[in-house]
């Protein structure tokens, strides 16, 4: 439920065109007593909103700048997200935020429990949020509410398509230097801002150095041509990957069963901010997200590191027939799909329905009568419950003819089934729908939300020739004239927002964390889940939308302004060391707030309007012309507050 009024016209804009929107909800709460309170964006029950929650403030100013309240607690009390006298300073269902702009004010309502969407999930056990005191002075200016990260300023039709970050590659030096470049037009950050987690100055050095086509063609080899022994270094902390099925029942103790699949996220999350086979993690992630197996899931407690290894991370790269086949001979597939347990005599539909829905062809492409018959090729592929492993039951194979779209087989026997579900498996994979599916997706992923179907049919043109194999076909997206021209038209999802946050700040690798004692990684993948994006964490077959609409959510938003301010001040991840802020200053000062304003923009690879500028300016109490003076709050106790707010800005969410 939303309303709204400001003044006698309100209008909405798209976040997919120029003019961007955004989905918001914060709450100002004091305590009876009148004491500031630290405010958290999930509502009363500890949940998070879904991917779509449904909030869509309308705004129709020309310049505008969201005005949210810090997040603080009592002050009377010390309690961190309550207050003792019980009171939140008004009615609980409803919360407040405030749409300023140089003409009018807006003020939005709306119900905690406004959600909507086919899929969604529930999020608990969120990370707390920080309960770092922040100074009142300037709560209340044009942009306020920097206590709690929480500020963003742009110029309405005006987005500018800049670009966030720079740091080191991988496992990366701190102390790197930042060049300043035109963020909005440089090739090379384009490909770098889309082919990884976040531009880095190293990477960025390493790529012109190498030549863009020289380290494409490099990163599709990864294994063979991209060295990564810091990497897996790193990657030693955690041995139980390495354990099969049967080591993971057998070893771990009754309280600890999920043990092996936080290691697995959070080893997926440390390859994402620290390797140098970016290119490889990205894809990595997409693939995650296409053959869908939730962690942490009771189902796959002691296989899902394996389907990983052995399905997404084996095959990334190659022929994605070959995936589909070790996928549909996975225990973790056949058990999350239900089709282990799938007889002749009682099929079971549901793998053989999202094959063709979701994993192939797509929606249209099928009919309910080819869902039967998908569903009765796939019998006999199933588990041994003692071993936990892939095992082939014939006494359960449907044994006759089978057709499926335009494959058909006499499937004769009970003993050649696995032969005919290759046969079958192998079609799909190679079917012009497929081809078409795959390289949609790959190109929203890659280029744009709504990509050329130029572009689509020549991808799915170079994976038919390439017999389903995938780097032929990313090269092709990658040096595409679509490609070159997408500058501006992807925004990164909460995901993809924290990994470059991180990046840009110079996190480094923690060392390895005394026994029974949680990981700073740990932590991180805490975080993503209260951004609505826990790796893996999508609870439906259908993966996580890779659009920007889904990710407007309030409670997402939110969350991560807080994250950006929390990591610029050092007051959380604490073991993943990052150079401080005054790094990013220049010697000697720039003479004026603007300038340093600029500067810092610069060297996070945000190009900013001059009136967002100018805003930020304002924030610390000063107009861009005034004389900056050494020792002043900007370049002391606020800058981890204008490095947020740059963070806030939608210029670092454009990837």
């Amino acid at each position: 439920m939303l309303s709204a009024t400001r003044g006698s016209t309100a209008s909405t804009t798209d976040i997919t065109s120029s003019k961007p929107v955004f989905r918001v909800r914060a709450f100002r709460r004091r305590c009876s007593t009148g004491a500031p309170v630290r405010f958290s964006s999930d509502d009363e029950r500890g949940q998070v909103p879904r991917a779509n929650d449904g909030i869509r403030p309308s705004v129709g100013a020309d310049r505008l700048a969201f005005s949210l309240e810090g997040r603080r607690r009592c002050q009377r009390s010390g309690v961190a997200g309550a207050c003792r006298c019980g009171t939140w300073g008004g009615a609980r269902a409803r919360r407040t935020f405030t749409l300023r702009d140089a003409s009018a004010l807006a003020t939005f309502h709306f119900s905690p429990n406004a959600r909507n969407g086919a899929y969604g999930q529930n999020m608990t056990n969120q990370t707390p949020a920080s309960s770092t005191e922040v100074p009142s002075s300037g709560r209340r200016r044009v942009i306020s509410g920097l206590g709690g990260g929480a500020a963003l300023v742009f110029a309405h039709g005006a987005l500018v398509p800049a670009r966030a970050v720079a740091m080191p590659s991988a496992l990366p030096s701190p102390a790197a230097a930042m060049p300043t470049v035109d963020s909005m037009t440089d090739p090379v950050l384009h490909l770098i801002r889309r082919a990884t987690f976040g531009p880095t100055a190293a990477l960025l050095a390493e790529v012109r150095a190498a030549g863009p086509t020289a380290w494409l063609d490099a990163q599709l080899a990864p294994l063979t041509q991209v060295t990564d022994t810091a990497m897996e270094s790193v990657m030693t902390r955690w041995p139980r990957l390495g354990w099969k099925t049967w080591e993971v029942r057998e070893r771990l103790l009754s309280s600890d069963t999920w043990a092996v699949m936080s290691d697995l996220l959070e080893s997926h999350v440390a390859r994402a901010l620290f390797s140098r086979r970016q290119l490889l993690e990205t894809v990595v992630d997409f693939w995650t997200n296409h053959l869908v197996i939730p962690v942490p899931s009771s189902e796959v407690w002691d296989n899902s590191h394996l389907f990983q290894r052995d399905v997404i991370r084996a095959h990334a790269l190659g022929k994605y027939s070959d995936m589909l086949n070790a996928a549909a001979r996975h225990p973790a597939m056949l058990k999350i799909l239900d089709n282990a347990d799938s007889t002749r005599k009682a099929p079971n539909e549901n793998y053989g329905r999202e094959l063709l829905e979701l994993h192939t062809v797509g929606v249209g492409e099928f009919t309910e009568a080819d869902v039967a018959m998908s569903a009765l090729a796939l019998t006999g592929l199933s588990i041994d419950s003692e071993q936990g492993l892939y095992y082939y039951k014939p006494q359960r194979r449907y044994v006759g003819s089978v057709r499926v779209l335009g494959w058909s087989h006499t499937n004769s026997s009970a003993e050649g089934g696995e032969a005919v579900v290759t046969a079958y498996l192998n079609y799909l994979a190679n079917h012009p729908a497929t081809a078409n599916r795959i390289a949609t997706k790959l190109a929203t992923r890659y280029v744009s939300d709504t990509p050329p179907s130029t572009l689509v049919a020549r991808l799915a043109q170079t994976y038919l020739a390439n017999g389903t194999a995938m780097a032929p076909v990313l090269r092709v997206l990658f040096l595409s004239p679509e490609f070159v021209s997408s500058v501006g038209q992807k925004m990164r999802t909460p995901y993809e927002d924290a990994l470059a946050t991180a990046r840009i700040l110079g996190l480094t690798p923690e060392p390895v964390p005394a026994s029974g004692t949680a990981s700073d990684l740990h932590s991180f993948v805490w975080y993503l889940g209260s951004f609505g994006q826990a790796p893996m964490g999508w609870p439906a077959p259908n993966g996580y939308p890779d659009v920007a609409d889904a990710w407007g959510g309030a409670s997402s938003m939110l969350n991560r302004w807080n994250f950006h301010l929390s990591l610029a001040g050092n007051w959380t991840l604490k073991a993943m060391k990052r150079p401080d802020l005054t790094t990013l200053l220049p010697s000697p000062l720039p003479t004026t707030y603007g300038a340093l304003v600029d500067t810092l923009a610069a060297k996070l690879f945000i190009q900013l309007s001059t009136t967002q500028r100018d805003a930020i300016c304002h924030f610390v109490g000063y107009a861009p012309t005034d004389a900056l003076k050494a020792g002043t709050a900007a370049v002391t106790w606020r800058l981890p507050h204008i490095i947020a707010l740059l963070l806030d800005s939608p210029n670092f969410a454009i990837r």
